[in-house]
């Protein structure tokens, strides 16, 4: 079986590929959201000659000595016959040549498609440690019920107001502010999540100071990330920020929303009722 470098005209059908074979997502839409990383990404689709099967790959945008396995998928019908291995064993190949000494599965921040290998895909776990990854750490997400999740604002709004602070929308072309923010209070990988969001909300106030921000749809429905600075603390902004990015992706017909990469379980269960409820398993190895 020979593995090449997917072409244009290869997408639509890999994108089927990918849709078929990853059933807790959409796999067509990760694979555009991968297929649009930020400038200066290193990255290659490869696929099984005969379409039946694709790995998207990267090298790291903090270390290039670090590669990804980004989105692997399989044709249920093939699945067993050896594709999968194939495909991430010439994707090593191509981290080598692209000076990669270890390879991960595992997500690319800032544009990926999971943390890791979500734990219910138990084949694609099992050949990640059949070709000698091991696992480096856990990563989980929680999801709201948009439908049952209370979302209201306007007390948390008015107490902002007397307190000099307001929320607002930012809208796509209009972030530069608010990236400038999070890349100071945080890193460059938020900054880009947030510009390149779906939404984005912030809270300012009176006299110009961003204080916190929360966006949403950086991957396909999900939110996140957010944060609050130092200054903002036991206002209640992020509790404002949180529900408003919410409440516009239930205007947006979603149903639920899938909280990423996980670290504050309290403030989400408390405040929107999220539950924990996916698993990621996070692989490394050597490239020698």
């Amino acid at each position: 079986m020979k593995i090449r470098t997917a072409e244009p005209e290869d997408m639509a059908a890999l994108r089927a590929v990918a849709d078929a074979a990853l059933t807790f997502d959409s796999g067509a839409a990760l694979v555009d959201r991968l297929a649009a990383p930020p400038a200066g990404r290193r990255w290659a689709v490869l696929a099984a000659d005969d379409l039946s099967g694709l790995v998207m790959t990267s090298i790291s945008d903090r270390d290039p000595s670090i590669g990804h396995i980004d989105l692997l998928a399989v044709r249920p019908d093939v699945q067993g016959s050896g594709r999968g291995r194939a495909l991430v064993e010439t994707a090593q190949d191509w981290l080598r040549g692209e000076g990669a000494t270890v390879a991960k599965f595992a997500g690319n921040p800032p544009c990926y498609a999971w943390p890791g290998v979500d734990v219910r895909h138990t084949p694609a776990a099992c050949l990640a440690e059949r070709l000698g990854y091991t696992l480096e750490r856990t990563a989980w997400n929680m999801t709201a019920d948009l439908a049952t999740a209370d979302l209201s604002t306007a007390g948390d709004v008015a107490r902002l107001a007397a307190a000099g602070v307001t929320v607002a929308a930012a809208p796509a072309g209009e972030r530069d502010r608010v990236a400038d923010f999070v890349r100071e209070q945080w890193n460059e990988t938020w900054a880009w999540e947030s510009v390149n969001a779906a939404g984005l909300h912030y809270a300012v106030r009176d006299d110009g100071q961003i204080l916190g921000f929360a966006a949403w749809g950086s991957r396909p429905a999900w939110f996140g990330p957010m944060g609050t600075a130092p200054a903002a603390r036991g206002l209640g902004a992020g509790r404002v920020l949180l529900r408003r990015c919410l409440s516009e992706m239930r205007d947006a017909g979603l149903g639920a929303a899938e909280i990423g990469w996980v670290g504050p379980l309290r403030f989400y269960s408390r405040t929107v009722g999220a539950r924990t409820e996916r698993v990621f398993w996070l692989y490394r190895r050597e490239l020698g």
